[in-house]
């Protein structure tokens, strides 16, 4: 059962303040704990068959640990590229990744729109922890508009749909916040503000994450949408893949012959 609740994350009135504290929190979490580390294997195999050493990463976010999965891309023997990219562009987190990377990963400014990339952004699409924002409708456009323009795509969700998840982030993200928020980088005084005196940024972030366990699609939700697309020279693939620390991912694929 899917729920469409809304995510504070998603509203245009959001304070940009509370949102980057947000993503900050999502970018330290998922890079501590290699969350997307059992995604590697599968964006690698989809990059060797189209011949792509450029990933353009859409609703980034904070980063999402761009950072630390395009290091498990070159541990497995891939050099890539990681564009960031968003709606709402957290430029501060973007910069700081990108003068850490050596080049290998850079962004863009504007705001771009997942369900229509432009036709300039070349290489293999990635939606991290994001393809839940999205109402069916809109998903399926996201997935339609690789489809069409034969570009490989692969959408990750950072757990599985069901109640332990739903329970870990109601129980666990608290603790999380009161400890690593001062350790969290850049270091902001807001964050600390919006974290330990009027606490917005967990409020919000607690809520975003369970509205997301409700909203995540399943691989078979998945892979029936991306069927309604079509198929034709495109192999789709859905599915789950367990992590070392015991995390579970989910994920869709699609790939043009």
């Amino acid at each position: 059962m899917r729920l469409h609740l809304f995510e504070f994350e998603d509203l245009e009135w959001f304070p940009d303040i509370l949102r980057q504290g947000q993503t900050d929190y999502l970018h330290f979490v998922i890079s501590k704990l290699n969350i997307y580390k059992p995604a590697a294997p599968l964006v690698k195999e989809i990059m060797d068959k189209s011949g792509t050493s450029q990933i353009i990463d859409l609703c980034s976010g904070g980063g999402g640990g761009a950072d630390v999965f395009q290091k498990n891309l070159e541990e497995l023997g891939s050099k890539v590229t990681i564009i960031l990219s968003d709606k709402f562009p957290n430029i501060p987190a973007f910069e700081k990744m990108k003068n850490g990377s050596e080049e290998k990963i850079d962004f863009i400014k504007e705001p771009v729109d997942a369900t229509n990339v432009p036709v300039d952004l070349i290489g293999m699409r990635t939606l991290f922890s994001a393809f839940h924002h999205f109402k069916p409708e809109d998903a399926i456009s996201i997935l339609r508009n690789a489809f069409k323009n034969k570009i490989p795509i692969a959408v990750f969700e950072g757990a599985d749909k069901n109640i332990l998840s739903f329970l870990g982030i109601l129980l666990i993200t608290p603790i999380i916040f009161i400890i690593s928020t001062p350790f969290m980088k850049p270091f902001k005084i807001s964050r600390l503000f919006f974290t330990y005196i009027i606490p917005l940024i967990p409020i919000t972030t607690v809520w975003d994450g369970l509205v997301s366990i409700l909203r995540m699609y399943t691989p078979t939700e998945m892979l029936k949408m991306a069927n309604e697309t079509g198929n034709n020279n495109y192999i789709w693939k859905s599915g789950k893949a367990k992590g070392k620390i015991g995390n579970t991912i989910m994920y869709l694929t699609g790939c043009p012959v």
